[in-house]
């Protein structure tokens, strides 16, 4: 069964930055178009980012210029997501998974929250 896992979250202040991953177990990574989504308390989750299996990225409206840039490894099976001035509007939790629909189980996710 293929997995995946992602790490990186953790407490910033607004402005600060993270770089999120997310490593794909049981499968190569390059056979999948992967995005980033997340779900803060009490909304859907949505989609934030996704790239290409050739590496094109595309970002979601509400993505600022500059503000996510999502990169994939398909050597050591990761995609990642950096994250720049951060806002209170970030905090959730971010998961990584296939689009446009995801079909891996979901992982646990990573908690973000930006908060002086």
């Amino acid at each position: 069964q293929v997995q995946v896992v992602e790490s990186g979250g953790d407490l910033v202040v607004p402005g600060g930055s993270l770089r999120l991953s997310c490593t794909v177990i049981g499968n190569s990574l390059s056979l999948y178009e992967m995005g980033w989504y997340r779900q803060a308390p009490g909304k859907q989750r949505e989609l934030v980012a996704l790239i290409t299996a050739h590496g094109h990225a595309m970002y979601s409206n509400f993505v600022r210029h500059g503000h996510f840039t999502i990169s994939r490894d398909d050597v050591k099976n990761t995609v990642s997501l950096q994250m720049d001035n951060l806002k209170p509007e970030d905090t959730a939790v971010y998961y990584c998974n296939t689009t446009p629909m995801a079909f891996l189980s979901w992982g646990q996710g990573t908690q973000v929250t930006v908060s002086s």
